[in-house]
């Protein structure tokens, strides 16, 4: 199979749309779109964005297949003009987009699209695609890693919905606080060195007997001395034999407390609470204080919230499938929606409240002020409230400026909150990637994306940050947008009500 262009890794309605588009004339209108979620999953207060980066890369992929390439799902003369069309149809708009590892909260625009109609529809499908993936997979690795102070590695590969995703997903999670991941690639494309240790299958091919598990715990370390190394100790009995052998193995090689790369054990079965417990009891009788719990077997952060509430004694945990596919959450809701052409703000307002959308170009600004209760430890700062305005719109520009505003609750007429000039600080979430086609942002290494993640999360209370029943946030849009909505659905009402056939 040739290797995937994921920039039509589509929908066959986007192109159906977009010979429609094409023979009436409306190619050329300027569309917005944004990219956004209604709701995060498991109850969330918000959701950890990655992909970004793949997006733009997906973006100036477009129109970079040959006019026989649409023949497979364009088929037959009636498609001929169109075929012809996309064969040398780029992008030429411009994009503007949250950074890898921002913190997003639901109606937000993640990704924004300004370009000619047919150009800024067939984006829909690809870039859903990317996002949605990435943003579960972030999302439930930040709730993973909320949990516990200990290092979480992640190591769902094998769990994976393919190829792409544990590839990606190992990304996506490192960004959302993972110390590593296991995946090879994910490490080769990102600069950053994998993890691994060994499986079941290396200790039981020297044979099924407690002499053979010494005899491959010491194969390993003679072959990965000047190296991290973790031995699994549960393949035949934990107490019994398993941390004996390992204790024999590291004393008889010259492993100890002294040893500079780091040692320890895995436990991959049974009771982790009791079984560390033991272990660490056993490894410090012997000397080996030094020697680190590593604990694995379908942990998530429920489990690893119960095990550290019993005590447990783990230093390290490893987490597969309940990250790599965001298993209890395994299908982010972000859509993709038209709201302006050419000028003119549109929305969707369909049968179901939740679907009613935020219409115009838009720009969310974060607020964040002094406060020496819930202050960040470096700076006193904590993030108090986001706002979406209307590009351009009075409250963009107070917030360009540093002025005196007030935030109104969209919902709640008597809730709002005004930050006054000097005492408050406010910065864009929306940043432009592409302009006229063409890339303009930096690149941000793997390391960058974590730490702005990092510093970005405890910038809110902790209060917003707890994994069940979370602190509200304020969210709300500027009065413009506001105003702007309800005119559209207003006369949208009057309408419908007069309509007649």
């Amino acid at each position: 199979m040739n290797e995937i262009n994921n920039a039509y890794v589509s929908d066959k309605y986007q192109y159906t749309m977009g010979k429609s588009y094409l023979e009436c004339g409306k190619q050329d209108q300027i569309a917005v779109f944004n990219l956004f979620y209604r709701k995060a999953p498991e109850n969330n207060n918000w959701a950890v964005v990655s992909g970004t980066e793949e997006v733009i890369e997906m973006v100036q992929k477009l129109g970079t297949e040959p006019e026989e390439f649409y023949e497979k799902f364009l088929p037959g003369d009636a498609y001929k003009e169109f075929r012809k069309y996309l064969s040398t149809m780029k992008f030429t708009g411009d994009v503007y987009c949250m950074r890898e590892g921002e913190i997003a909260f639901p109606n937000q625009p993640i990704v924004t699209v300004v370009g000619p109609m047919i150009q800024a529809q067939v984006l829909e499908t690809p870039m859903l695609c990317i996002l949605n993936h990435q943003m579960a997979v972030a999302t439930k690795a930040s709730r993973v890693c909320r949990a516990t102070n200990h290092p979480v590695s992640e190591f769902g590969s094998r769990r994976a919905h393919g190829p792409w995703a544990a590839v990606y997903g190992g990304k996506a999670a490192q960004i959302a606080g993972c110390a590593s991941s296991s995946n090879i690639l994910t490490g080769a494309f990102n600069g950053v060195p994998s993890t691994g240790t060994m499986a079941h299958s290396f200790i039981t091919s020297y044979g099924s007997t407690v002499e053979g598990e010494h005899k491959a715990f010491c194969d390993y370390i003679k072959t990965h001395k000047g190296e991290n190394l973790i031995l699994l100790i549960d393949t035949y009995d934990t107490l019994r034999c398993g941390v004996k052998n390992a204790i024999r193995s590291f004393k008889e090689n010259g492993i100890d407390d002294n040893y500079p790369f780091g040692y320890g054990i895995r436990l991959d079965s049974g009771d982790l609470a009791y079984l560390s417990q033991e272990v660490r009891r056993i490894l410090d009788e012997h000397g080996l204080t030094q020697c680190k719990i590593f604990a694995t077997n379908g942990l998530d952060e429920y489990l690893i919230t119960d095990l550290e509430r019993q005590g447990a004694c783990i230093d390290s945990y490893g987490v597969g499938d309940a990250i790599a596919t965001s298993k209890a959450a395994p299908c982010f809701g972000n859509v993709y929606k038209l709201v302006q052409i050419d000028d003119q703000p549109v929305i969707k307002r369909s049968e179901d409240k939740i679907k009613l959308i935020n219409p115009g170009f838009q720009i969310t600004w974060r607020i964040s002020a002094q406060d020496s209760v819930k202050g960040h430890k470096f700076d006193g700062y904590v993030h108090k409230a986001d706002v979406t305005c209307l590009r351009g719109d009075a409250m963009d520009m107070a917030l360009q400026h540093g002025e005196t505003i007030t935030v109104r609750d969209e919902y709640d007429s008597y809730k709002s909150k005004t930050f006054e000039e000097g005492a408050y600080e406010a910065r864009p979430l929306q940043h432009q990637a592409i302009a006229k086609g063409v890339r303009v942002c930096p690149r941000h290494s793997l390391a960058q994306k974590k730490q702005f993640y990092q510093d970005n999360l405890h910038h809110f209370s902790p209060a917003e940050r707890r994994l069940i029943n979370p602190h509200y946030y304020k969210v709300d849009i500027s009065d413009a947008l506001y105003d702007t909505k309800m005119s559209i659905i207003g006369k949208l009402v009057k309408e419908i009500e007069e309509f007649e056939i």
